[in-house]
């Protein structure tokens, strides 16, 4: 007897009823390997998103000393933000490769989301694995701890009593994110069409050549070009057949 496989349900289409995005992620590249398409169709429609790196990607070249390898990533991650319409990138300068969920990241986040005070709060992947357990690859611990540390943040950013140290600083409490989407999730909610975004998501992704060429012998524009595709295409199966950026919301 065969038995019948449930298909997964569809995919619902992101909230669209907000202004302010602020995506909090641990290194440059973390949003071109996963929203760049969804950020540049969010700006096209007259949107504003930020850009928070909690390090400089400074370990992440083997070949390069993390002093030059620091800033030349942070110019790449710039350059690659302004292709998809981000004109604010800012960095918490956690060392790269050791961040320590805590109370320090918490606040740092926290602090971050007071001052862009967005309704949107997007992050990466903060469970252990990329893919379904048993049998994914496993997470980088500087994702899961800067993941779940902005998961946590969002609330702490409301609660006056929580690091009120920040509204000393002048900023004052922000209750106003309505939800976190995390990117990369294996167990997405919702998508963004991200056709209109597609060529620019390339683009922006090959922004950090530097690190691509590093990390791979294939040809920048193809290894750009093919990941872009395969990523975007995974999920068009539960969205009508487009490609997309997916997500897993947490509503607030």
């Amino acid at each position: 007897m065969i038995e019948k496989t449930e298909q997964a349900p569809q995919l619902a289409e992101m909230p669209s009823d907000w202004q302010r995005a602020l995506a909090v992620v641990a290194h440059p590249d973390d949003l071109e390997y996963g929203c760049a398409a969804a950020v540049a169709r969010w700006t096209d429609e007259g949107k504003e998103v930020a850009y928070v790196l909690v390090t400089r990607g400074e370990a992440g070249i083997d070949s390069l000393d993390p002093a030059a390898c620091g800033p030349l990533r942070e110019q790449e991650q710039r350059d690659s933000a302004a292709i998809v319409g981000v004109e604010t990138v800012d960095f918490l300068d956690h060392e790269d490769g050791v961040i320590e969920y805590g109370l320090g990241l918490r606040r740092d986040i926290a602090a971050a989301i007071r001052r862009h005070r967005p309704e949107l709060v997007i992050t990466l992947n903060h469970r252990d694995t990329w893919g379904p357990e048993p049998g994914g690859s496993w997470n980088t611990p500087d994702h899961r701890a800067v993941g779940r540390a902005t998961l946590d943040a969002a609330a702490d950013a409301g609660n006056r009593w929580i690091f009120p140290e920040l509204t000393e600083q002048g900023l004052e409490p922000w209750n106003g994110v309505r939800w976190v989407a995390v990117a990369g999730s294996d167990l997405p909610t919702h998508a963004v069409d991200a056709g209109p975004g597609l060529e620019r998501a390339v683009l922006s992704l090959r922004a950090h050549r530097t690190y691509i060429e590093a990390l791979t012998e294939q040809d920048v524009e193809e290894y750009c070009r093919s990941f872009v595709a395969e990523s975007t295409g995974r999920a068009a199966d539960r969205f009508g057949g487009r490609p997309a950026v997916a997500f897993e919301v947490y509503p607030r």
